[in-house]
């Protein structure tokens, strides 16, 4: 519920080391495990891989794999990652709702919700475990966004709320602030999203035509300067899809270091500033409600998550600053 004295402002965290584990598949019939390596996760260099293999760290059905060994499919390769030290994160989340099978939790901006992306254990799951052992994600959001994220506490709850997930059963609110002045009132976004090109990551998602379908609808609440203020429901659940809906409508969120105009990654070039990649925050995106039907009794809920003041229009940061004002 609360993270320990000092977390709220983000602490980094020493973890216990991973082992990541692939099923070799034919691509990798015949290649050499270092090539393979360099080739297959080029987040890291072909000297970072060669010394991971040579401190033993990297193994092949279980023996330490030599640079040059040649792979065959279905083979067992794993990295065994020593500890280390995750960066900074605020641990801190807000209990919105619980029950007896149901949390939903307003997490942070600058928290991943689950591991990945260089962490393990600063995330939101291991910090809502702390309180509730066995509370699973629902969803995820990325971890620049902030807002409801919904856990279960059992199986039957876990399935029957995935279930109505994937039959568009649960509706999904956002407020987004994008830069530029929107001409219109409201927008319906349909741009296909798929896997793109990458020159450090090999791939990421973005608005590719021969992607999967997706459906945002944006309205607009406030225009101000060079800004607009949208709240938008998504039909679908799509990586990145409202920084991409948005920037493909020519309106990308301000301040994401990803996307831009079309929906597309901005230029990347080591070492200048603006070189987003997908865990990169910098924008402002808020899961703001929820809206479904309980899975044990079917009674209708509407979850709300109140937007930091940079997503409230104006009348709202004015309502907001009254109830402050001494009576």
């Amino acid at each position: 519920m609360s993270a320990e004295p000092g977390q709220a402002a983000g602490e980094r965290r020493l973890n216990r080391g991973y082992a990541y584990r692939e099923q070799l598949g034919a691509a990798a019939q015949g290649r050499a495990v270092l090539a393979y390596l360099t080739g297959r996760y080029p987040h890291s260099s072909q000297a970072e891989w060669l010394l991971r293999i040579g401190a033993g760290e990297v193994r092949l059905d279980g023996l330490a794999a030599q640079p040059g060994t040649a792979l065959r499919a279905g083979q067992l390769l794993v990295w065994h990652r020593p500890p280390w030290l995750e960066k900074a994160a605020p641990r801190r989340y807000i209990l919105a709702h619980a029950d007896e099978s149901l949390l939903a939790v307003i997490k942070p901006s600058g928290l991943p919700t689950l591991p990945g992306g260089g962490f393990l254990e600063n995330t939101l799951l291991s910090a809502v475990q702390e309180d509730f052992p066995a509370a699973a994600a629902l969803h995820r959001l990325g971890r620049g966004t902030s807002g409801l994220v919904l856990f279960a506490r059992d199986s039957h709850t876990a399935a029957a709320l995935s279930k109505s997930w994937r039959e568009h059963g649960v509706r999904k609110t956002y407020r987004a602030l994008a830069s530029g002045a929107a001409a219109q009132s409201s927008y319906d976004l349909r741009a296909p999203i798929g896997r793109v090109p990458h020159p450090r990551l090999g791939t990421v998602w973005a608005a590719d035509s021969g992607g999967k379908a997706s459906h945002s609808r944006a309205r607009v609440l406030e225009r101000s300067s060079g800004s607009t203020l949208f709240e938008v429901e998504i039909l679908t659940g799509r990586p990145h899809q409202i920084r991409i809906h948005l920037a493909w409508a020519g309106y990308p969120l301000l301040g994401d270091p990803l996307y831009g105009v079309g929906g597309t990654p901005l230029p990347w070039l080591p070492g200048l500033p603006g070189a987003g990649l997908p865990g990169d925050g910098g924008y402002l995106l808020h899961a703001a409600r929820l809206e479904f039907e309980h899975p044990r009794g079917g009674r209708s809920m509407r979850l709300e998550a109140p937007p930091p003041p940079d997503l409230q229009t104006a009348d709202e940061r004015r309502t907001a600053s009254s109830l402050l004002e001494p009576s």
